[in-house]
């Protein structure tokens, strides 16, 4: 994982160490609503992504987590480009990539590529294996020469676990799981520092999943890779993230290292969340306090005023409706150097423990005899 030094980044204490290699500022992604058929007027906006910030740095992975319809999927294709940012910057090594077009951003986007949601749909059925994880060098030709394209798709195969003897083989003779495996050889074609991957296991089987994620894992210290992980499943999010963010209704709720947020969370959503998650020791999962949202998720297009969660959050009160929290460290932790000195958007933060702790057991006696 990777470790901050001291000083860096003064303004944001779970920001990366060293300096980022992506930077999100005030990312906001409007949707138009408009009615009329000669005449259309916007009488509305569906607020998809409405002012997310964030840091990466390099070599780490960023979790980012939520209900959907959150967000999260809008904002990994706005890192890639595939939507165009309504406002705010994303910096890549400091320059601003909302800003550029035609050679410069297909500069950027070689190093910056994404592995899709579903497996299923995201290949091309009529194209081979080969032809898939060797069309960026069409793009890219300076990547691989024309004569050794095939040796290259061939061994990313063999680096993310397949045979390369399928080079000429269609995705509809693959499984799920061998199909996200291509997939991911089709992102690392051209040596990119950053991959986007956008739950690119809730498709899967679970033991399948654990195979990609292991794959995922193992090839970030293999290429020097940073991650932003987005995922539904938050025990998955924990293992291979570094930081993790929570999302609510097109907003990053609260955000900090793995630990602080599964061990030590401090707003109400995401300790709603965790408790939501399965326990597998009985005896655990009889003791531990289970909270419950009542209500739906507001729609998009009308967000309430205020805090956008306390429609739902039972310790809402007058202050929640007149004034936005700020995604800060909450003021009674700021003075601490504890665990739940982390951001988080609530202006009733408080640390609580929902995830139960596996016991500690004492070290047993001797059973050999020996003192």
């Amino acid at each position: 994982m990777a470790e901050r030094k001291n000083g860096a980044v003064a303004e944001h204490l779970n920001a990366p160490a060293g300096e980022p290699i992506l930077q999100v500022r005030g990312l906001v992604k409007h949707y138009p609503l408009t009615q009329g058929i000669l005449f259309r007027k916007q009488v509305g906006a569906v607020k998809a992504v409405d002012g997310v910030d964030f840091d990466l740095g390099a070599g780490e992975t960023l979790g980012i987590v939520g209900e959907s319809g959150c967000g999260k999927s809008t904002v990994a294709k706005m890192l890639v480009n595939l939507e165009r940012p309504t406002a705010g910057e994303i910096r890549y090594k400091g320059d601003d990539i909302t800003k550029l077009s035609g050679r410069a951003l297909k500069a950027v986007r070689r190093n910056i590529q994404m592995v899709f949601q579903d497996p299923y749909t995201s290949l091309n059925p009529r194209m081979t294996v080969g032809d898939i994880i060797g069309e960026p060098y069409e793009i890219h030709p300076e990547v691989a020469p024309k004569g050794d394209r095939r040796r290259q798709v061939q061994d990313l195969l063999d680096v993310v676990g397949l045979n390369p003897e399928y080079i000429n083989r269609y995705p509809h003779q693959f499984s799920g799981g061998q199909r996200q495996r291509i997939g991911i050889a089709r992102g690392l074609a051209l040596r990119p520092e950053i991959i986007v991957a956008d739950e690119p296991v809730s498709a899967l089987d679970v033991s399948v999943q654990a195979q990609v994620i292991n794959l995922m894992d193992r090839l970030q210290t293999e290429f020097a890779l940073s991650y932003v992980f987005i995922a539904h499943d938050l025990s998955i999010v924990r293992h291979i993230s570094d930081r993790v963010g929570v999302m609510y209704l097109g907003r990053i709720v609260e955000t900090g290292r793995d630990a602080e947020i599964y061990d030590h969370p401090t707003h109400p959503y995401t300790q709603a969340l965790l408790s939501a998650v399965p326990v597998p020791d009985p005896e655990a999962r009889e003791h531990r306090e289970r909270i419950i949202l009542f209500g739906d998720v507001p729609s998009p297009a009308n967000i309430p005023s205020g805090c956008r969660f306390r429609t739902r959050c039972w310790k809402a009160a007058e202050r929640c409706a007149m004034e936005v929290p700020l995604l800060a460290v909450p003021a009674e932790f700021r003075y601490e150097a504890g665990p739940a000195a982390h951001d988080s958007a609530c202006h009733f933060a408080e640390e609580k423990q929902v995830v139960p702790q596996e016991p500690v057991e004492p070290p047993g006696e001797p059973t050999d005899g020996s003192a």
